[in-house]
């Protein structure tokens, strides 16, 4: 396994020699500044490689490995008339990675919204603090602040009313806090803010088009690509939709083992990979990891090893757990990647992934679940599991 450690560019609180301290050797990292559905020039990738890649002062190298991610223009994700001139540019864009040596590339197909949290500093009783998803603040956002279009119909009566006693306790400033977190970005800049007009537009961009019809502008989009990227000897890593289940209405299809069957039978590809998301995946309680782990051995190119902590109470409420103390079995799911190495898989790329916010880094600016000390932690935990499974 290639241990590596997302850095979102020179802006990054964490920087390339704190990172070095890591004991890291492989970066995870995308230009965050070219608009979406544009190519990323070949220069401007070359750039940034160089800044990643400078060993200038005798110190540890560093090598950019992994794009997370080359975003798809929603355009793509919709269909609409002209998205292939978006398709044209993401195929140019991963081929000027490949040219740049750069051949694994992390990607999502999400409509409108990435990876959703309802809180960015959910406090552990460590003192520290993790992110989190509630499934109650998420409903009564949903149904009392954005007041989408028949959203009760997604939800049960004793879910609305659990939502509603949430939204009545809220704080004018509680909802601008959740409006924020839900909507506003995510760290790295790879989305734009929404006001909650632009949102409702957003959202209305996907009326009429359901699982299937989402399934078939994926599967479109990848018989279009795989054939560059086999040609380039690119792997291709989709990342499961986050947290695994419809939101606002809009399908999503990547959620458990029965949607990644039907990605590969259809596209078949050897270019056509995943990225094994534990936290994600472990989202569900019906995703058995270690089996998805064995299950996907030839197709996992690229993992994301975090767990999370399931809400007893309501199982579509979690946070971020600690990565050895989850409701997922880590040890086993490392175990299952290093037996598919060791019989003649692909090399896989890990990376810890959502640390929590603690110690020093509680007092200046993070990207909510980036941190240095938490995703350190991680990393140190990660690494001493391979170790001691190396000598079984």
């Amino acid at each position: 396994m290639r241990e590596s450690w997302r850095w979102f560019g020179p802006n990054d609180p964490v920087s390339l020699d704190d990172i070095r301290q890591t004991g890291a050797t492989d970066i995870v990292s995308a230009l965050h500044d070219v608009p979406i559905g544009a190519v990323w020039p070949r220069e401007a990738i070359a750039a940034h490689k160089a800044l990643i890649e400078d060993g200038s002062n005798a110190r540890a190298p560093l090598h950019w490995t992994v794009v997370e991610s080359i975003p798809v223009h929603d355009d793509i994700k919709c269909a609409a008339a002209g998205h292939h001139q978006y398709v044209d540019a993401w195929i140019a864009t991963l081929e000027n990675l490949a040219a740049e040596g750069i051949t694994t590339i992390c990607y999502n197909f999400m409509p409108v919204i990435d990876w959703t949290r309802t809180d960015l500093k959910y406090r552990l009783p460590s003192g520290a603090f993790a992110l989190r998803f509630d499934q109650d603040q998420f409903a009564a956002f949903d149904l009392f602040i954005l007041k989408r279009d028949n959203a009760q119909l997604d939800y049960t009566t004793a879910e609305i009313d659990r939502a509603e006693r949430e939204f009545q306790s809220m704080t004018a400033a509680n909802i601008a806090e959740l409006t924020r977190t839900i909507i506003a970005g995510l760290p790295g800049k790879m989305t734009e803010a929404y006001s909650l007009e632009d949102f409702r537009t957003a959202l209305a961009r996907y009326d009429g088009i359901d699982h299937a019809t989402l399934r078939s502008n994926l599967h479109s989009f990848l018989a279009r690509v795989t054939p560059h990227a086999e040609k380039a000897g690119v792997r291709l890593a989709i990342h499961p939709d986050d947290p695994p289940w419809d939101m606002f209405g809009l399908p999503r299809i990547i959620c458990t083992a029965d949607d990644l069957d039907k990605l590969f039978a259809d596209i078949p590809s050897p270019a056509n990979g995943m990225t094994l998301c534990v936290g994600t995946y472990g989202s569900r309680p019906d995703n058995d990891l270690p089996q998805m782990a064995d299950r996907y051995a030839d197709r996992i190119f690229f993992a994301h090893l975090r767990g999370v902590t399931r809400d007893p109470e309501n199982q579509r409420s979690f946070f971020e757990a600690s990565h050895l103390d989850s409701d997922v079995d880590m040890v086993a799911i490392i175990a299952q990647l290093l037996d598919n190495e060791a019989a003649g898989q692909s090399e896989i790329f890990i990376r810890p992934d959502h640390g929590h916010l603690m110690l020093d880094d509680v007092h200046h600016p993070t990207n909510p679940g980036y941190s240095a000390i938490g995703r350190m932690k991680g990393l140190a935990e990660i690494r001493g599991v391979i170790r001691a499974l190396a000598v079984r």
